[in-house]
């Protein structure tokens, strides 16, 4: 039979064993939670120092060329010009765009796909793209025919422009992001004379 001092010796050694369990443990968890704090702190400095924005796109001028409609056959002509231009306010990084596609139409009609191939943008930098939409005589159903009466009576013609590009760029050492930009707002021209009423559409957050 064994004796106490034995049983007492096997006893503390095993305490022994889950102390340093322990406090093996919890050195391992302060650690973790020190590289943790720190990764923190160091994504946060590299931040305020890379300042990092996003790219955006916005239409800086349009003109409306052409606009014929054909009263006997109820259809649409017109030639429409967009300047979209593609911003990218980051110095230390490229922005590269992608999948840029725009639909303009006019009281619900489609009239033109506004498409750009990918395409870069340098630092702190940003590129034009002045796209040309013409369309062939597009049908108007009499309620779209009617507005387009209504709106040459106000001088007034409205598109809406709709659409967005990937766009993706890199922040120093914090990896790549990526973002999409979108449009979605009206172009108003004057009926009189085509010339373009000059408002905000910008993908920007404001």
């Amino acid at each position: 039979m064994p004796s106490n001092s034995k049983l007492s010796s096997s006893r503390s050694d095993v305490d022994r064993g889950r102390n340093a369990f322990v406090c093996c443990g919890a050195v391992i968890c302060t650690i973790i939670t020190l590289a943790i704090i720190i990764a923190g702190i160091v994504t946060f400095i590299g931040y305020l120092v890379i300042h990092p924005r996003v790219p955006y796109v916005s239409v800086v001028y349009a003109h409306l060329d052409r606009m014929e409609i054909d009263r006997y056959e109820g259809a649409l002509r017109l030639q429409v010009i967009v300047v979209i231009r593609a911003i990218n306010g980051n110095h230390m990084a490229r922005a590269v765009f992608s999948h840029s596609n725009y639909t303009l139409s006019l009281d619900g009609k489609d009239i033109a796909q506004l498409v750009a191939p990918y395409f870069e943008v340098g630092k702190s930098s940003s590129v034009d793209f002045n796209y040309v939409a013409q369309s062939s005589p597009t049908p108007l159903d009499p309620e779209q025919a009617g507005d387009v009466e209504a709106g040459l009576q106000k001088d007034l013609i409205t598109f809406n422009l709709k659409g967005g590009a990937r766009v993706r760029w890199r922040v120093g050492r914090l990896g790549s992001f990526g973002f999409l930009c979108r449009l979605d707002c009206r172009l108003q021209f004057h009926a009189s004379n085509l010339s373009y009423v000059p408002s905000s559409c910008t993908s920007k957050a404001k």
